[in-house]
């Protein structure tokens, strides 16, 4: 699409919405100017493509369309048909995978999709197959009460929040906490690395249903055979969440062992991040579970969201281009030079450096928490999220650390050196920021003091860093 023909769409949008909420329209503009003026860290942001963003706005917003293609719930579902099948046709070749589930609306949507499919194969069926009947309405009232006390009485092993797990891998803030028996697997204290020997001893130990594989903050590679390994010494289902390098996986920057969709049962992703589609989730399985994760809705979700699913369809699409390969290789070359240059400047570093598209800073080598690290840099015009470090003495709120990436200044062009004047002004404010204190003097995690102007200059350089670089350069909305 031309310059002009995209002006033209995103501003005739907000006409339209100026003239029924000024507000909102007014919103968007400037989430817009403050998204090109900022150096967006933030590990699983990224920029979607102006023929994604517009896939999102259209006709579909209006359609229910419960269950899958060609078996809907609802008449006048053949459009929205077209758009599932080309989304999960763009995602089994994308990934090599045997079966593509794109329904989710979020990965937390996904993992649910994932964890009731394995309980449905694992648990339900041989109940089912047991009492002799077909479904779970046909169940007796004592037949159905022992079902669902097993399917709740299920163990899940995977890794820790502070070793860079997440929150839905069945912790106990998160619905999955309350759904299974779980524990974690953390890295080695000494390098911050995983220990496989160890895994394979909690999962001797643990015997679990299912072990996850996959992290929102680790920033090295994941050996995935191995987990498998592990997964079929003690029966367990192996599941791997890879929404955080899903675009790595896409762009053939993980292969072998370090892809996981070979060797895993069941995969989960978000469609954002790293693969730089629209906000949302997606299954991939191998054959066995495929009928029980499309029953994903109503198991779990409720209606799909067709015009998300159309965005999923144009940017997997994309990602199945040639010149995505290069743009997956460039996230790591740039996480990997801004790693560098905040070394080379006195940072630490969780495990030393990075494999992948994020870096995790433990802050405390500079007296701050990852809250006054966190807000002292977007001060700056950093936007970036604070993140628990391994052992973080801060919680899960406070924190030790701040989680950047690369993959959306990336997708803008930025490239290494700029990476390593990125280092450099992240460097600045984190040395130029000190820890406050409470009103009775007692340390404070959240209070810091940074001298304004120099915030104020900073937030300069970075606009500077970023000018050649301009995101959506073919979308004026003057």
């Amino acid at each position: 699409m031309s310059r002009n023909a995209e002006s033209t769409a995103f501003r005739s949008a907000l006409e339209v919405i100026r003239a029924v909420e000024p507000r909102v329209a007014d919103a968007i503009g400037a989430e817009l100017t403050d998204q090109r003026e900022s150096l967006k860290l933030i590990a699983s942001e990224n920029y979607a493509s102006p023929a994604t963003l517009l896939a999102m706005g259209n006709w579909f917003s209006d359609k229910y369309a419960e269950g899958t293609v060609g078996r809907r719930f609802y008449a006048g579902c053949q459009n929205v048909d077209t758009v599932e099948a080309l989304a999960a046709e763009h995602a089994r070749e994308l990934f090599g995978a045997a079966h593509a589930y794109v329904q989710p609306h979020s990965g937390i949507d996904a993992n649910l999709v994932a964890f009731w499919a394995v309980l449905a194969d694992r648990v339900e069926s041989p109940a089912l197959k047991k009492a002799q009947v077909r479904q779970v309405n046909d169940l007796t009232e004592a037949d159905w009460f022992a079902l669902r006390r097993e399917l709740g009485n299920q163990r899940m092993l995977g890794m820790s929040l502070d070793a860079g797990g997440h929150l839905t891998h069945g912790f106990r803030p998160n619905i999955s906490g309350k759904m299974f028996d779980q524990r974690s697997y953390g890295t080695d204290p000494a390098t911050g690395l995983i220990d496989y020997d160890r895994v394979a001893e909690a999962a001797r130990e643990f015997k679990p249903l299912i072990l996850v594989g996959g992290y929102s903050a680790y920033p090295r590679k994941v050996n995935f055979r191995i987990l498998r390994e592990i997964a079929d010494s003690v029966g367990a289902t192996f599941m791997v969440d890879m929404a955080h390098f899903a675009g790595l996986v896409a762009g053939k920057v993980f292969t072998g062992d370090f892809d996981p969709v070979p060797h895993a049962h069941i995969v989960t992703t978000t469609t954002h991040k790293s693969l730089r589609g629209p906000r949302g989730g997606m299954v991939l399985c191998q054959p066995e579970l495929a009928d029980q994760v499309d029953r994903g809705c109503p198991m779990v979700l409720g209606g799909p969201l067709p015009h998300v699913m159309a965005a999923k369809a144009v940017a997997l699409a994309e990602a199945r281009r040639p010149d995505f390969a290069d743009y997956a290789q460039r996230i790591v070359d740039n996480s990997q030079a801004l790693a560098d240059g905040l070394l080379r400047r006195g940072a630490k570093l969780v495990t030393g450096g990075t494999d992948n598209h994020l870096v995790l800073i433990d802050v405390s080598g500079y007296g701050l928490t990852g809250r006054q690290a966190e807000q002292a840099l977007l001060d700056s015009g950093i936007v970036t999220n604070r993140n628990s470090v391994p052992q973080d003495p801060n919680g899960a709120w406070y924190t030790s650390g701040i989680r950047i990436g690369t993959p959306a200044l990336t997708t803008r062009g930025l490239g290494t050196a700029e990476m390593d004047q990125t280092a450099e002004l992240i460097h600045t404010v984190l040395t130029q920021t000190t820890a406050g204190a409470n009103a009775d003097g007692t340390p404070s995690k959240a209070k810091y003091a940074l001298d304004p102007a120099l915030a104020d200059k900073i937030a300069r350089q970075a606009t500077d860093l970023l000018a050649p670089f301009p995101l959506y350069p073919t979308v004026d909305l003057a």
